[in-house]
């Protein structure tokens, strides 16, 4: 008999449990209210979504624009000067033999 729990101490156990039980359910509680809803991380994912592909567009354009450029470089600039060069190379080099 010695053993055994008194009637108060078995209360008193009991309600000890039940605070710790109301303390992990309050902290659940807290973690779900942290949480992201499942709409609120869809709409957040199709905003990523549209985003990478906006930027992927653009970085299709710039890179035709500097294939543009480059081809513009070599119509513009290089073909006529090689256009020019060339032939007083070739009097020069004609002229010396």
């Amino acid at each position: 008999m010695a053993d055994e729990p008194t009637l108060g101490e078995v209360v008193r156990r009991f309600e000890d449990r039940l605070t710790d039980v109301r303390d992990d359910i309050q902290q659940l509680g807290t973690r779900i209210d942290k949480k992201v809803s499942q709409d609120v991380y869809d709409l957040r994912h199709e905003a990523l979504t549209a985003r990478v592909a906006t930027l992927e567009a653009t970085r299709e354009r710039d890179a035709e624009r500097l294939v543009a450029t480059r081809r513009w470089l070599v119509g513009a600039v290089v073909v006529p000067l090689i256009g020019v060069l060339l032939p007083v190379i070739i009097m020069l080099a004609g002229g010396t033999g």
